[in-house]
């Protein structure tokens, strides 16, 4: 870990001095770590977001018994490249990775994480702790980019990034695989999933690990147990009563993990992290009928639709429960999140561009002051944004219904704290903070590289115009 910019270093030191500290947790060996990804899950559809269809308690629970982070964000408004943002702990624009690859069926040969970037499960393995995938790679289907080979001891669940819920073979997808094997899918794909991650913490219940539980729901495609989809019959909107049957089921296998930490008596012991991919795509890229709460876009855009999304951590006796985060937290702090605790001290040369928030989230006597961040940065094709503080600057889409194109000529400006919807541009009223936060991304954006293939819409490339 070294200084970011504008961070001194007293304050620098002092963060080392704490990572250093939970190097050296109270019980015997490092704690667990339990990352969740759900996918294309809107903002405002969990219980403690304002949801009252369709309960989610297990999910709730996290956020009851832990840290909600209100402004909690990932690195891009899709999936493949957010992932590789939280698998490395850097911008994935860094190293190329700004869009989803193409399958390999329609030329994506070549694409996928960077051979030449470390995985949080490489850096967790090389610590000592046995490492899992279960659910979605996404990351490239090639034998260079198979999860067994960036850091996973084991794997259950399917490389591309989607996969039909009750089909063995999904023929626009490929198959479930353990390892390299083909296996037949046995049962709703979600309660599949949630089965063999609780296995998986049954099997090493006497050692540190790292578990990767990347559900693919609420992706499309739409299917959910028709019992299940009877539950929600008040809903008018068929796409939406189906959303809500893959929700509850979503919360149901959340449920079922987190009471095998409970029975193993695992929970003080484990670190546990909830988040989304993206925000739910409500318009565009596949809609599923997900909904944003207050925030104005879908998945595909960097309004706060797209890039802010439900943020959860818990770890008992080190995070208050029931705490509510407002500055903004990034996906790429998960990374130094968990290895701070696991005694790994991040070196110069990786170049991580998270933080350990358990400096900002734990008990006062181990809180820094300020925010983790004094921007975050989003590129994406021609979409742009920046936070600093209260303030975004943003270049997005406007038409609802488009992937990338329709992007306004001048990015805008708002006070997210007056205005989470993004409805008034500031720009014209504040010109000076439009030159600040559009330097700030000037300069970051110098350390970024070119993508390394290009954006497609229904299997072909598109051609960006400036």
């Amino acid at each position: 870990m070294i200084p970011r910019k504008g961070v001194t270093m007293r304050r620098y030191l002092a963060s080392l001095a704490l990572a250093l500290t939970f190097a050296l947790p109270a019980k015997a060996g490092p704690p667990n770590v339990l990352v969740i990804i759900a996918d294309d899950l809107g903002y405002g559809d969990l219980g403690i977001h304002g949801l009252t269809v369709c309960p989610t308690p297990h999910i709730d629970s996290l956020a009851t018994d832990g840290v909600r982070c209100t402004s909690g964000y990932v690195t891009c408004p899709y999936c493949s490249p957010t992932r590789a943002g939280i698998l490395t702990g850097r911008y994935q624009t860094r190293f190329g990775h700004e869009f989803n690859p193409a399958l390999l069926a329609n030329g994506g040969q070549g694409q996928g994480l960077s051979v030449d970037e470390k995985t949080l499960a490489d850096r967790l393995k090389a610590a000592g702790y046995r490492t899992a995938l279960v659910g979605k790679w996404h990351q490239g289907e090639e034998e260079k980019f198979h999860p067994l080979n960036r850091g996973f001891d084991e794997f259950f669940g399917f490389r591309t990034g989607a996969h039909s819920y009750l089909k063995t073979d999904d023929p626009d997808f490929g198959p479930i695989e353990r390892g390299r094997e083909k296996v037949e899918l046995k049962g709703y794909l979600t309660d599949v999933l949630a089965d063999e991650a609780a296995a998986f913490i049954d099997r090493n219940k006497a050692k540190p690990w790292f578990l990767y539980l990347a559900f693919n729901a609420v992706h499309t495609p739409m299917h959910a147990p028709e019992a299940t989809v009877k539950k929600f019959e008040a809903e008018k909107d068929p796409t939406r009563r189906t959303y809500l049957a893959m929700l509850k089921k979503l919360d149901d296998g959340v449920g079922r993990v987190l009471a095998k930490l409970k029975e193993l008596k695992l929970e003080p012991d484990t670190l546990v992290i909830f988040m989304s991919d993206n925000g739910g795509p409500t318009t565009k890229f596949s809609p599923n009928g997900s909904r944003n709460g207050p925030l104005r876009g879908s998945k595909g855009d960097t309004w706060e639709g797209g890039i802010r999304v439900p943020f959860l951590i818990r770890w008992p006796g080190k995070l208050k429960p029931g705490t509510v985060y407002e500055q903004p937290v990034s996906s790429l702090d998960i990374a130094s999140t968990a290895l701070a605790p696991a005694g790994v001290v991040p070196k110069p040369e990786w170049k991580l561009d998270g933080v350990n928030l358990m400096q900002y989230l734990g008990e006062p006597n181990t809180v820094l002051p300020g925010p983790p961040h004094d921007f975050l940065y989003w590129r994406f094709g021609p979409q742009m944004a920046v936070r600093g503080g209260n303030w975004k600057l943003v270049k997005a889409t406007l038409s609802p219904d488009v992937h990338y194109t329709d992007v306004p000529a001048k990015p805008m400006l708002f006070n997210l704290k007056d205005d989470p919807g993004e409805k008034t541009d500031l720009a014209a009223k504040f010109p000076d903070k439009v030159k600040e936060l559009q330097a700030a991304w000037d300069k970051w954006n110098r350390d970024n590289v070119a993508p390394l293939w290009p954006a497609t819409l229904k299997g072909k490339p598109l051609d960006f115009k400036p």
